[in-house]
């Protein structure tokens, strides 16, 4: 009934609009792809797709193929390319997922000596999954997940490769700068400058503001580091750092890291996998060259936590 070539026609014409661009992708001629969906129409006795002028709009039914073929086709690609790579004798691609902003930096550190020790392996780095980081793993995606935030579900194993603190940072002249730690309280007159991510996913929020039902006076978002670091060295904001990644900058910008609260608010990194690559060597060695390269590793009682299902 459904077949390859059907999911890869919807979704060129979903990306596309038209027959002619999705048969060109293709490499088919536009008869051959509507002579497909309107065989494929008649077996299962549905619309497909309609016209809207000159573009192609699918119908509810198939946008429910369409994500069929968002699930299985980079599936089928990746299974392809691994059954590619074991003809050769070679393993070629590590996707990584990241849903850490400010550990790109850290990555950098990583990724050198990983591509030295596998001069046969390229590595990809991922931040936007249709299906969540978490999808995007069981989905194949990706190989492994960089996340602060680990979901425990059957069939995924997470490496905890270090731990820090994060840190509120202030411009050197601020008038927080001159206490050492702060409260939520003293946050509510300020623009509070974080990344572009769900409020619930920022530990300056969920663990430190939130709790004491306190709020930003403003809440700005950036996308990069750099201008994040710039705006509170200019006195546009503050913002909340790993500790870590503060110090690398303070050698450059006129910055100061404070404690969030008495004890302050401490996180883990974590890499996850799917428990079927455990034995991939590739992969177990990208988690081994992580851990070399933090600056704060964890102890070996916390290193590694196999997952268990939920509920």
């Amino acid at each position: 009934m459904i077949e390859r070539i059907h999911l890869a026609i919807i979704q060129q014409v979903d990306q596309l609009g038209t027959l002619t661009q999705a048969a060109n992708a293709l490499f088919l001629t536009q008869s051959a792809l509507s002579h497909a969906i309107k065989k494929l129409e008649g077996q299962l006795n549905v619309k497909i797709w309609s016209k809207d002028g000159r573009r192609l709009r699918l119908t509810a039914e198939g946008k429910s193929i369409l994500a069929l073929a968002n699930r299985v086709l980079p599936q089928l690609e990746h299974t392809e390319q691994l059954m590619a790579q074991f003809a050769k004798g070679e393993r070629g691609n590590l996707r990584i997922g990241m849903e850490c902003h400010p550990c790109y930096q850290w990555l950098l550190k990583v990724v050198s000596p990983y591509l030295n020790q596998w001069p046969n392996v390229d590595v990809d780095v991922k931040q936007k999954f249709q299906f969540g980081g978490l999808g995007a793993l069981f989905n194949h995606e990706i190989d492994a997940l960089v996340t602060p935030d680990p979901l425990f579900k059957r069939g995924l194993t997470y490496a905890s490769v270090f731990d820090y603190e994060l840190v509120l940072v202030v411009s050197e002249d601020h008038p927080l700068a001159s206490v050492e730690d702060v409260t939520p309280q003293q946050l509510s007159h300020e623009t509070l400058i974080t990344y572009p991510v769900e409020l619930e996913r920022l530990d300056i929020f969920s663990q430190f503001m939130l709790p004491a039902n306190c709020h930003p006076k403003k809440h700005k978002t950036i996308e990069t580091t750099d201008i994040i670091v710039q705006m509170v060295a200019n006195n546009r904001g503050i913002s909340a750092l790993p500790a870590w990644l503060v110090e690398q900058y303070q050698q450059q910008f006129d910055i100061k890291s404070l404690r969030l609260g008495k004890q302050g608010v401490h996180k883990h990194i974590y890499i996850g996998f799917r428990d079927s690559d455990a034995d991939t060597e590739y992969i177990s060695s990208f988690i081994d060259i992580a851990k070399s390269v933090t600056q704060r590793p964890l102890s070996h009682t916390k290193e590694w936590h196999k997952t268990h299902p939920l509920g």
